[in-house]
This record gives C-alpha cells, structure tokens and sequence, in this order.
C-alpha cells in the first residue's frame, strides 16, 4: 500500500477527500483481529473494505453464540485465522468456527466468575505453539489456543496467581484481572483492577514471561525510596497506599519498544489525606521500555487526584502531520472529556497545556494541587461546567425540580474538591467523558472517534466516626458507602440498591459477592471473616440507623475513634436524574466525535443513542449513557453498539456522522465490536449482554453480521 494517507476537510458543512500520507502502523500483515483493540497500537482499525458505505444498509446476521449464562457482557473477541476466541458472563473461554459460530472447544477454569472481562490476548511462537492468556479473577491463564487446555509449564499447572509479588500477604490481598494484557515479544504485561478504599495493593505494573509465567520486571506505580517520584507522596506512603493501577488496558508500539501505561487514581478515592502530595504515578499516562520496565517519561493528568478521574481508556498509537512532516503520537483520552496528545518517543505535547489555579478545599487534612492541567486543543468532547441553563426541560415538573435541585449544589467546572456542607457537582460524571470503550483511529486519516457520556453527577464528604452503632455498620461505612450510598440506596444502574436484598437474593450469594466481588463491585478478600459477617448483617437487615448527610456530618468525633480510618470519607455517588429517571440536564446525553488530530478540529459531532419509549413521543437524537468503544473500517464506515437503552448496533458514515444502518440487539452491546474476514467474508460481530440497566435482563451473546453471499 503506499503512502498517501486521505485527509477529510470540510466544506460547507461536507467533507472531501484529499490525499495525504499513511501511517506507519497501516497496512495489516492479515485480516485477523488478533489483538484487544484490533492491533498492538490499540486503533480499532481494520483494513477490510468489502463492507463499505455503500452496501452497508444490507448486512444482514450471519450467525450467533448464545452462552445462555446472565450477567452481562463487556468483552471483544479475536480471531485468528477463522477461529474466534471468546469468554462468557460466567468467564469460561470458548473457540468458534469464525464463519459459522460452531463452536470447536470451551474451557471452565471453575472458578465464579463475576467481574467484566473485557477481552483476551493472543499469542504465537509460530504454528506450533499458539496460546490464549486470559485473567479470571485474581488468576492469569495460559490455554492451548488450539485445544483449549490450561499449558502445563506456565506458572502453575497452567496459570499465575496475580496476587503474589506484591507486599504482605498474598491471599489477603483484593484484584482481579478484567482487561486483557498487552503483549510485546515473549512477554504479557498487565495491569489489575482494585478496591478504592483502603486496604488496596499497590497498581504494579508487571510483565511475564508468556511461555513459563515468570515475572520478568515490575514497575512501580506507587515508588519505593530512591525511586523517581518518591518524593509526590509521604515517606512512607509505598508500605499502605493503594491502587495507581491500570485497569483499563494498554497499548505497544512494537517498533520502539515501548509500552503506553494509563493510570487511575490512588485509594481513597476522594479522600487523601494520608497521601498528601502529587501522588505521581497515579493519573498518569506512563511510557515504559516493554523489556525491561524503565521509565522513559510520563504525563500527570490530574494532581492528587480526589475526584476519581482515572485515565479510563487504553491509548491511541497514530501519526500525524505538523508543518510539513510527520509526527508518531499517542492519544489519550479522559473522563473530563479532554484529549491529550503527545510524542511517543519522549512526551512533548503536541497541542499546549495549560496548568491553571483551582481551588482549594475547605476541608480539613485535605492539600489539592494548586494547578491542574488543561489542554487548549482539541476542544473538550463533553461539557465542562453545568449551569442553570443547561438544565432540563423535557417537562415543566422536570425543570422546576432540577432548578430547586442544582439551587441547592456547588457548581464550579472541573477540579472542585467536594466539601461537607453541600454537594458538588460532578460534569461530566465519574463514568466519563470517555470510559473503557476507549477510542478508534483511522491510521490513513488521524482522525480519532471517541464515544462519550454528558451526564452531571455530585458527591460530598461526611465525616467518619466511631459512633456507629454496630460493627457491621461501622465496616459499610468504611468500605460499601462509598457505591451504595449512606442509606443503602445506591445510584442504580451503576451502584445498584441494597434495600430489600433479602427479598432478592441468598445470604450465600451475598457473602460471595462481598468476598469475590460481581460486575463492577471488587471483591473484599482483605476484609476479616466477622466484618464480612456483620456488614452481611446489617445490608440483610436494611441498616439499622442512618449514616448521616453531609449537612450533619460536622460533629465532632467521638474520642474513641480507633484512628484507623481516615477522617473524612465519600458520601455516595449521586447521578443527578429527574423524578422519572431521565438525565436532569438537557440533550445531548451521549455523543460521538470525530476529531481531526493534525489540527485539532472537529469534523463531526452527533448525539449517540435513544431512550425508546421517549423517542416514541418524538424526542429523538438526545444520545444516552454508553459503554464499549467503536471500530472503523477501509470501507468508510465506523461501527459501535455502547448504547444502554435502545439496545442497537450502528453504522456511520466516516466522513459525515450519517446514519447508514442499525439493527437491535437482543440485549444492549456494552463492548466494542471487532471485524475480520472468514471463508471470503467480511464479519462485524458484537457482544451483547446488557446488565446495566435495573429491572432489564442479561444474558451473553455473540452475534456476526455481514453481507448476503451475492454481495460478498
């Protein structure tokens, strides 16, 4: 293929194609998917073009996977030579006829599944070793990518307990594995989920040996003395501080060697008073030397984080031109809604950074940064400060509700530390911005597409105290408030209602979700056997005595307070929703992106995703909640599901934002599709699972569109 990229410039509100140069990541060497994201460079691209802007109105479903298990699905497959690679909501791992959707061999690792895995990793020493690595909770495994059976001489009988090689003791310490690793030569580097309350494990980032499961180096993300950083956080700050972790996956440029590292934020979430300072690596996106673990640079995006602002995408390898030449950048892209872009080989910027003053928090043991960074281009993708005007006015009972509401919140932009003495809002929300989905890139273009929420949250402080009147209350303070709420009410879909559990499930299903955690709740292995029983307790039996508000909370502590806690903690996740549920901020609810990252300007930007039964009254186009990223193909055309509520998968045109085809799915596509070719074929397939919202089923199916024979 040559080296002539296309460029799409608009022109009265149309986009013509004009030729520029390709990226060095393109062509593929195949038309297989054989890596989470489409490619080492995470670009969600695929080089097939039989499916294409024009015919795309006629896929139709070739085939579908029931795995008849619930719980809901987040997973992308691969597929190598015609063979689909897959994982259930109950994480056993299945090999499919890629044509057909026959299945050729599943394996049960027997252990209770119950967290999102979003995906596999493949690798092959030629055809005589290939290998499927996959995390099931705290476990890394390594199958016979043809049989299906756990490789003998990897780790232990065939897999490597995740947990060990951190600090203290191993069995007490909370993780699981939820999205695939990233592979670079012999190794497979990887990264965990974690709690957001302390105790939590450091976030290490770790690589193995892919044929014997030995650890080969790790990288601290938390450092140790007389590592670069130390001095961000307390002297002492390695020994207990948590998390820093990747949990969202990475991306490799395989030339240079080098492995791009997004991080989250350090435990507590929104307290951080026992870790005053930057917290460096925490936040960051970290360029590491794949084989050895070295720091090569790093970028803080937020400082002392105290709004859980992670980094929650994996990044974006492409090429760009400036001034004539051409420019290898990553992209990574943010829960505030900003794009950050550098050079791969040593972090400059591409667009400026801008570290304004932000303000202070009133409460006390509580140092924010004083700066936080901004980037000037491109343009934020998702609203960045709610105002009275932005409020709701899908009815006039709406509005007057959401106006009395937002009249009683603090709402400042980005970078508010929350208080004790009102809520604060949160714009756009704790779940993005961009999330997991993580972003496309067509590598001939350098225009990246990012889907994004534009929901308003709020959160505040309360203060601990040793009042509780229980143990069990004591620990729900401690460690499930922080999701459920103070009064066990949760923020549903995400943080689901404890009231009335009893009603809905067993006491032994409960303790088994406390222990190994279920969907986006990580377990809390670290928790003594009579803390796990008395917080059981007190959810069974509804909570016995409020936790109080944050227009309480002033009062002082009691003197016996252990000291143990910290003084302050979260006081619940609130998503600012009308009294009929819907967002209680004016459209749009969710939306798609196209940016040009040459220039930094927007080609397109439409709203992504209905409510059904509001469209049905004639409000269309107000985008909604949306989880799972998209792909985009040579065709021309871009594909995503993600939606919550109206459960389809889409085709847009690449170069407009044009609706070109949607079907409904049997349960929302909360994942991102992939695309390959089989038998001749060109295929689309998507996960669909649904499980994010209340009252809705789940279930686990794979389903493969493409176009009728006579079309091929």
């Amino acid at each position: 293929m040559s080296r002539a990229r296309w460029e799409f410039v608009a022109v009265l509100g149309l986009l013509c194609l004009e030729p520029v140069r390709q990226s060095s990541n393109a062509p593929y060497a195949n038309h297989d998917w054989p890596v989470y994201g489409g490619n080492s460079e995470n670009q969600h691209f695929s080089p097939l073009a039989s499916i294409n802007r024009e015919n795309v109105s006629q896929l139709r479903e070739a085939w579908r996977y029931d795995t008849h298990e619930e719980g809901g699905l987040e997973t992308s497959p691969l597929i190598v030579r015609e063979t689909l690679y897959g994982i259930t909501p109950d994480q056993e791992v299945f090999a499919l006829d890629a044509a057909t959707g026959r299945q050729i061999w599943k394996f049960g690792s027997q252990l209770a599944g119950g967290q999102p895995n979003r995906g596999l990793s493949y690798w092959p020493d030629g055809a005589a070793d290939e290998r499927i690595l996959v995390g099931i909770k705290n476990y890394l495994y390594a199958l016979n990518a043809k049989t299906g059976e756990p490789i003998d001489n990897f780790g232990e009988s065939g897999r490597i307990d995740l947990r060990k090689n951190l600090r203290g003791d191993f069995e007490r310490q909370a993780l699981v594995s939820t999205s695939p690793g990233a592979i670079y030569k012999d190794l497979i580097i990887v990264g965990m989920r974690e709690p957001e309350t302390l105790p939590a494990p450091p976030g290490d980032i770790r690589a193995y040996d892919v044929r014997t499961g030995q650890l080969r180096w790790t990288f601290h993300t938390i450092p140790h003395p007389s590592e670069s950083g130390y001095n961000t956080w307390p002297k002492d700050a390695w020994t207990y501080s948590g998390a820093a972790n990747n949990w969202t996956g990475m991306a490799v440029d395989p030339q240079r060697g080098i492995v791009f590292v997004p991080t989250g934020s350090a435990a507590a979430d929104f307290y951080g008073a026992d870790r005053v300072g930057d917290d460096l690596y925490a936040d960051s996106l970290i360029a590491l030397n794949a084989a050895t673990g070295e720091r090569i640079w790093h970028f803080q995006g937020v400082k002392h984080d105290i709004w859980d602002r992670d980094f929650p995408s994996p990044p974006t390898l492409l090429t760009i031109r400036r001034d004539g030449r051409d420019i290898d950048a990553v992209a990574q892209t943010t829960k505030a809604g900003f794009v950050y872009l550098f050079r791969r080989d040593n972090g400059e910027p591409l667009f400026p950074i801008e570290y304004r003053s932000v303000p202070p928090s009133n409460v006390p043991g509580e140092v924010p940064a004083l700066q936080q960074p901004f980037p000037l281009k491109p343009a934020p993708f998702a609203r960045q400060k709610l105002t009275e005007e932005m409020l709701t006015e899908r009815t006039p009972a709406a509005h007057r509700w959401a106006v009395a509401e937002f009249r009683q919140m603090r709402s400042e932009g980005q970078f508010v530390p929350f208080s004790v003495d009102k809520w604060t809002v949160v714009f756009p929300g704790f779940d993005g911005g961009a999330e997991w989905g993580g972003s496309a890139v067509d590598p001939r273009t350098g225009v990246l597409y990012v889907n994004s929420n534009d929901l308003a949250w709020s959160g505040a402080l309360v203060r601990n105290s040793a009042a509780a009147k229980s143990l069990g209350q004591s620990v729900y303070a401690t460690n499930c408030s922080v999701c459920h709420g103070e009064k066990l009410a949760g923020s549903p879909p995400q943080f689901p209602s404890l009231l009335n559990i009893s009603q809905r499930l067993k006491r032994s299903d409960v303790e088994n979700i406390v222990t190994n955690g279920k969907g986006r709740m990580p377990g809390f292995s670290s928790l003594p056997f009579d803390h796990v029983a008395a917080v059981i307790d007190y959810v069974w039996n509804g909570g016995t005595a409020a936790l109080g508000s944050p227009r309480e909370s002033n009062e002082p502590s009691n003197s016996d307070d252990s000291g143990a806690r910290p003084a302050y903690r979260f006081a619940g996740y609130k998503k600012f929703l009308d009294p009929d549920g819907y967002p209680a901020v004016q459209p749009p609810w969710g939306t798609l992106n196209a940016i040009d990252l040459s220039t930094g300007e927007y080609l397109w930007k439409i709203p992504l995703g209905e409510y059904p039964e509001l469209a049905a009254k004639g409000l269309t186009n107000t985008g909604t909640e949306n989880y799972g990223g998209p792909v985009v193909t040579a065709g021309g055309v871009l594909f995503i599901a993600a939606t919550n509520f109206d459960k389809k998968l889409r085709a847009f045109d690449v170069k407009t934002g044009k609706l070109l085809w949607e079907t409904v799915l049997p349960f929302a596509g909360n994942a991102t599709p992939a695309v390959y070719e089989a038998n001749g074929r060109e295929f689309v397939v998507i996960t669909a699972g649904g499980g994010k919202v209340p009252d809705q089923p789940s279930g686990g199916v794979y389903i493969a569109f493409s176009l009728p024979h006579a079309a091929n």
